[in-house]
């Protein structure tokens, strides 16, 4: 019961933090950190204790869902590039770098003890850059670059990780075989989230409920995750790929469902975030509890890791920017894009679970090597990456004056709406009813019509001309409009999908769209 009150604590501080969080312009993700980190100090607070065979499996799916489902397919065709450099060869370099320093500094420690620390703190967690990054204005464009590389890179350190703790057990030497599983993984859980992609398709088909077309989502995610694990494949790419085949399959006139379905999964991040490093923190503190007095000669490496960790991602951006621009490529432009970048590598959920599923012994039965040291200094890697950007990052924003104004998306957002309008404009023109309906009818309809584009952008919703037609004979000029409506969603979700359009500016758009469609008397 006492953690069961914990967790609705949590649940609750969660909205505390966010209000909070809004009115310091603080990210709420390591106010929650520090919250519950310092609830560890009070006497008698109760334990929770989870296993780290369940942190992954719990938080991960949901989240990462949560993120995918504002890509697209289309920005990973086009920057392929980018997202290799950053999810995959930035991971394996932080861990080559780490894994390094960690053999010569702590004695003993082997060589595959040393590469598995360095895959715990290589990723950078998207739950944290997700939360922190879009609260302070940051240009869309660097925040797109953050999400392609966190949506992917747990995948690589995953299995780093796994071959690295596997070889330290067996007392054997680190295969390079890793890439190829690393590959074959991917591979399968590609095919396996196309699967639970079509599949859900196929259920919000068949399902009439509103509300368990839906809750189906919430399922789906961790379907996926927990089939591509039991087939030994990566349960994170297999998650990113339902949930982008999930947008794929989108439907022009599901509108009720997509805003029913954003809200849902609004509270739903929302409140699984702030649980997630919530419990964060409780583990962090606990860690330190444990370790006692021993921790301070701990602290010279944790130093010199988690200053490594900086000095690897900002050599790394550097050398990207310093790249010839290509078409698919999204790398930093300027050394202040490459410091914001730089700044956001915050590590969270993953870096935690995996230094707490490190094994106690190996295969002999004797301790596994400097197992505490790699928990207190990946914890520390956690801390610096997480707290001191997470809560400097508003500063650095404003002191590099790099603050987006908003003008890329407000662009973006005007071409779609015209795209949506002359597609409504379009179909009205083609539409046999026009021709049935009185010319005032059909005035009216078509001036509504050319109002779209600037509704779409300002976000209002005029209701005049609908009592208008209510007075009018209602009947076909409702008609008229829906088939004109219906042409305008179909333009916009078709371009979701193509190459150079921001996903999340054209479901901005589509939903002012739904919501016009949802008011439309019936």
């Amino acid at each position: 019961m006492d953690q069961l009150a914990l967790i609705i604590g949590l649940l609750l501080a969660t909205v505390v933090a966010v209000g909070v969080g809004d009115r310091l312009r603080l990210p709420f993700p390591v106010l929650m950190l520090i919250l519950a980190a310092s609830l560890t100090f009070i006497p008698g607070f109760p334990e929770i204790s989870i296993s780290p065979e369940l942190i992954l499996p719990i938080f991960l799916p949901p989240l990462l869902f949560a993120t995918a489902q504002r890509s697209s397919w289309a920005v990973f065709r086009v920057r392929w590039r980018t997202l290799l450099l950053l999810a995959v060869a930035l991971v394996v370099v932080s861990t080559a770098v780490v894994a390094g320093a960690a053999w010569l500094l702590i004695p003993g420690i082997g060589i595959p003890a040393a590469i598995a620390l360095g895959a715990m703190v290589a990723p950078p967690d998207p739950v944290a850059v997700e939360s922190i990054a879009g609260r302070v204005h940051m240009p869309r464009r660097l925040i797109t670059v953050l999400q392609s590389e966190g949506l992917f890179n747990d995948a690589a350190a995953v299995v780093i990780f796994q071959a690295a703790v596997a070889a330290t057990v067996s007392g054997t030497e680190f295969s390079p075989d890793v890439a190829l599983q690393f590959v074959l993984g991917a591979a399968i859980a590609v095919a396996v989230g196309i699967g639970m992609g079509w599949l859900t398709s196929l259920i919000t088909r068949l399902v009439q409920s509103m509300v368990a077309r839906s809750a189906v989502t919430l399922v789906v995610p961790f379907a996926a995750y927990i089939l591509a694990e039991e087939v030994h494949a990566s349960g994170v790419i297999a998650v990113v790929v339902t949930a982008l085949e999930i947008q794929r399959h989108a439907r022009p006139q599901d509108a009720a469902e997509r805003v029913t379905r954003s809200a849902f999964w609004d509270v739903v991040e929302l409140l699984v975030t702030g649980l997630a490093f919530g419990l964060v923190g409780l583990e962090v503190r606990q860690v330190v509890r444990d370790e006692g007095d021993g921790i301070v000669g701990m602290i010279g490496n944790a130093a010199v890791v988690c200053v490594l960790v900086f000095a690897v991602r900002f050599a790394w951006m550097a050398m990207m920017s310093g790249l010839a621009r290509t078409q698919d490529s999204l790398r930093p432009t300027s050394a202040k894009e490459v410091l914001i970048l730089t700044w956001c590598g915050m590590r969270g959920l993953a870096t935690l679970a995996l230094a707490l599923a490190l094994p106690l012994t190996v295969a002999d039965g004797s301790p596994f090597p400097a197992r505490s040291q790699l928990i207190v200094i990946a914890c520390a890697v956690l801390l610096a990456t997480l707290v001191l950007p997470g809560l400097t990052l508003p500063w650095l924003m404003r002191a590099l004056k790099a603050s987006g104004d908003g003008s890329e998306e407000r662009d973006a957002a005007r071409v779609l709406a015209r795209r949506a309008q002359e597609a409504a404009i379009a179909a009205l023109k083609a539409n046999e009813l026009m021709k049935e309906l009185p010319p005032e009818k059909v005035a009216l309809v078509k001036e509504k019509m050319t109002r779209l584009h600037a509704e779409l952008l300002d976000g209002s919703i005029r209701n005049e001309s609908v009592g208008e037609l209510r007075q009018r004979g209602r009947e076909l000029a409702i008609a008229v409009q829906t088939i004109a409506l219906d042409a305008a969603r179909q333009e916009v979700v078709a371009a979701r999908n193509e190459p150079g359009v921001d996903p999340e500016v054209a479901d901005r758009v589509l939903r002012q769209l739904d919501l016009r469609t949802m008011i439309m008397p019936e």
